[in-house]
C-alpha cells in the first residue's frame, strides 16, 4: 500500500506539467457568501484523469436578465478580457542566487513558444502604484499548534508591511473565507488576533481542507485580481485525500475523498495567474538519508505530542512513549510526500516552498518573501498570436547579454478562449 501510494503521489506530480495544457475547469462568479460552494459541484472523471463540473442549471437561469435584456456577463468572460495582456513577475538571481536589481525593459528578451514579443508594460515589484492581491491561508489545525502564535504574529508584521493599493485576504482550513479582499489593516490584525484566541484559547481548530481551502481561493477569489498572490502555510495533509491517490482509499473512508487532483490545482493557479508561496511548518523531511529521517520525524512527534499536551491541559494524555522505527520510517515518508506536493505547486506557479522548523523562523520566513514580490519585475506583452484557443503558451525570458542569469516565475499561461 506504501508503494502504490508514493507511486501514486509521483505520477500525480509528473502528470501536473503535462495536464497544463488542458482545461480542467471552468470559473465561476464568485460567492462571497458561500465561500467554498463550486467545490461541491465537482466530480473527478478516472477516464479523463481531470476534474469536470456539473452544470449549474438554476445558476444559469439566475443569470438571464429579466424584461428581455441579455444576461449579465459572467466572471469569467471579465477575467478573459481583462488578461487579453499577457503578464508576468519575474525574479532575477545570479548564479549565487543573489537578485539582480536595476534592470530596464530593454534588458529583457521575451519569446512565446518561440516568436520574439514585444514588451508593452514595465514596472518594479515594489512600485507602489501597482496593487497586489495577497490571500493568505492559513492551516489552524492541530497538526499545526506548535506555530499557530508565532505564524499570527508573523503574518501580522506582514499585514503592516502592505502598500497603500495593495488588499490581503485571509482563508483558513476550514475552507472558511475569515477576510475578504481589503486595504484594512486594522480589521486583517483584528481577525487574526481572534483566529489566534479561537484556536489557543477556545479550542477550536481547523479541519486541515487545506488543498480544498486552496482550490477554492483560486476559483472563487483571485479571477481577475491584479497580482495575485497566495501565501500557503500548512503541512498539506489533506494530500492523501486527492485524486488520484485515493482511488485506493476504504470505503468506509470514502466520504473525505476530493474530487480534484494536484494537477487541477496547478491548472487552475495557471489559469488565474497567481503564484504560490508554500510555507511548510514543520521539520524538513527531503532530501534526507534514513538514519537523518528517524532523528527528525522523531523528534517532531515529540514536540508535536508536548504541544498537544499543553493545548488538551495537563493529565489529558498519555506520555509520550517509543514509537517502533517502522512507524517512524512511514511517518518519515509520509511527510516526504506532502512536502513534495507542496514544493512542487509552489514552484510550478512561480513560487517557492519555505520550510518553518522553528517557530521563531516565521517572522524571517514571511518578509523574505515579501522581499522576493518587492525585488521582481512586472513584465506585459500582448501576444502576436491572438488565437483565442484556450490553450497553454510557454514562455522564455532572458535578460539581454547576460545568459548566466535566471530568471525566475511562471513559464507559461493559458489563453483567452473568448
Amino acid at each position: 500500500m506504501r508503494q502504490r501510494f508514493t507511486l501514486r503521489l509521483w505520477l500525480a506530480i509528473a502528470g501536473i506539467s503535462l495536464a497544463l495544457c488542458l482545461s480542467a475547469f471552468a470559473q465561476q462568479e464568485k460567492p462571497r457568501e458561500d465561500f467554498g460552494s463550486s467545490l461541491k459541484r465537482l466530480k473527478w472523471d478516472s477516464k479523463k484523469a481531470t476534474v469536470v463540473e456539473a452544470k449549474d442549471k438554476k445558476n444559469k437561469k439566475d443569470k438571464t436578465a429579466k424584461n428581455g435584456e441579455a444576461p449579465a456577463a459572467e466572471a469569467e468572460d471579465v477575467m478573459r478580457i481583462e488578461t487579453v495582456l499577457a503578464v508576468f513577475d519575474l525574479l532575477v538571481v545570479d548564479k549565487k542566487g543573489r537578485a539582480i536589481t536595476g534592470l530596464k525593459q530593454e534588458d529583457f528578451v521575451v519569446k512565446e513558444d518561440g516568436r520574439l514579443q514585444q514588451i508593452g508594460t514595465f514596472a518594479l515589484g515594489d512600485d507602489v502604484n501597482r496593487p497586489r492581491s495577497i490571500v493568505l491561508i492559513i492551516d489552524y489545525s492541530g497538526s499545526q499548534l506548535p506555530y499557530i502564535q508565532n505564524s499570527v504574529t508573523a503574518a501580522k508584521i506582514l499585514v503592516d508591511r502592505l502598500g497603500p493599493q495593495d488588499r490581503m485576504a485571509i482563508v483558513t482550513d476550514d475552507v472558511s473565507l475569515l477576510v475578504d479582499f481589503t486595504k484594512d489593516k486594522a480589521k486583517l490584525k483584528s481577525n487574526l488576533d481572534t483566529l489566534e484566541q479561537n484556536s489557543l484559547w477556545a479550542k477550536k481548530l481547523g479541519r486541515s481542507a487545506q488543498y480544498s481551502a486552496l482550490f477554492a481561493t483560486l476559483r472563487e477569489l483571485v479571477a481577475g485580481e491584479e497580482r495575485p498572490i497566495v501565501l500557503f502555510q500548512t503541512d498539506g495533509d489533506e494530500l492523501m485525500w486527492l485524486q488520484p491517490m485515493a482511488e485506493e482509499m476504504p470505503q468506509y473512508r470514502r466520504a473525505s475523498v476530493k474530487e480534484f487532483s494536484l494537477t487541477d490545482i496547478v491548472t487552475a493557479a495557471h489559469k488565474t495567474r497567481t503564484t504560490i508561496y508554500a510555507i511548510i511548518p514543520g521539520r524538513r523531511f527531503i532530501g534526507l538519508p534514513p538514519e537523518e529521517l528517524l532523528a527528525r520525524v522523531k523528534l517532531e512527534q515529540q514536540e508535536r505530542q508536548a504541544a498537544r499536551s499543553s493545548f488538551l491541559g495537563a493529565g489529558s494524555s498519555r506520555p509520550f512513549g517509543e514509537i517502533p522505527e517502522w512507524a517512524l520510517l512511514r511517518a518519515a515518508d509520509v511527510a516526504q510526500q506532502r512536502q513534495t506536493a507542496l514544493a512542487s505547486v509552489a514552484k510550478l506557479t512561480g513560487g517557492w516552498p519555505e520550510f518553518l522548523e522553528q517557530p521563531e523562523q516565521a517572522r524571517a520566513i514571511y518578509t523574505r518573501i515579501l522581499t522576493d514580490i518587492n525585488r521582481r519585475y512586472i513584465i506585459g506583452y500582448y501576444p502576436t498570436n491572438e488565437a483565442r484557443d484556450g490553450k497553454l503558451r510557454k514562455i522564455q525570458v532572458e535578460v539581454r547579454g547576460h545568459p548566466e542569469y535566471v530568471v525566475w516565475g511562471r513559464k507559461s499561461y493559458y489563453a483567452p478562449t473568448r
